[in-house]
């Protein structure tokens, strides 16, 4: 089963069961790698989960088999988060390349270890409705959100991720940046636009550090 344009994407938070086997996860892992996913394996920090699992196909069934993997290696998903890669409807006129960057990302970027994923939607408050405001209004305030992202350019990646229908908020953002303090800065400014801080509303935030899985089998 597959997305008619783009990629299926799964995020998995994970903790480690005493039945973990650190090699049946390696192993999993590369033979998911090698039906064509594209799996990035992170150290997580704090309580909530030891490990995330991010992975992105073409076919959902190949990211269902990945999750039977993970939890037949003894690791227990104690949250996850299912979207589709997406264009945005204010990206129309963006050059055919940015498109499909968006469409068919090329993951994990080089140098960019420091790693935060969370979930948003749009307020449908009576005063705070998103989806009553004008097109024009709309794209006006999200020109206005890219051209504050965009200042962190070479520094943060962000891939923001479609689940409306899908999951419990309307989009996933997870980012990739350099250092651990660019998560802090690109997300404490860009809370400051109008889009986000009088529409938006988000969900657990989860930050780790992205980590080849036959090292990451050795630090939990």
């Amino acid at each position: 089963m597959s997305p008619s344009v783009g990629m299926a994407v799964l995020h998995l938070f994970c903790k480690t069961t005493p039945s973990f086997d650190g090699e049946a996860l390696v192993n999993g892992v590369k033979s998911a790698e090698n039906a064509g996913v594209t799996v990035i394996t992170v150290a997580m920090l704090g309580h909530k989960a030891d490990v995330a699992v991010m992975a992105v196909a073409s076919d959902l069934r190949d990211l269902k088999a990945l999750q039977t993997v993970v939890q037949h290696a003894g690791l227990s998903v104690v949250d996850s988060y299912v979207s589709l890669t997406e264009v945005s409807e204010y990206a129309k006129g963006m050059p055919e390349a940015m498109l499909n960057a968006r469409l068919y990302p090329e993951l994990p970027p080089a140098g960019k270890n420091a790693w935060c994923f969370y979930p948003m939607s749009k307020r449908r408050e009576p005063e705070q409705n998103w989806f009553t405001l004008e097109f024009e209004k709309r794209k006006e305030l999200m020109e206005e959100h890219g051209k504050s992202g965009r200042t962190f350019a070479g520094r943060v990646i962000q891939l923001v991720t479609g689940s409306a229908g899908l999951d419990d908020y309307e989009w996933g953002v997870t980012l990739f940046a350099v250092n651990p303090d660019d998560l802090k800065e690109v997300v404490y400014t860009m809370r400051f636009d109008e889009a986000p801080a009088v529409y938006a509303e988000f969900g657990r935030f989860y930050t780790g550090m992205v980590t080849p899985v036959a090292e990451l089998v050795h630090q939990i």
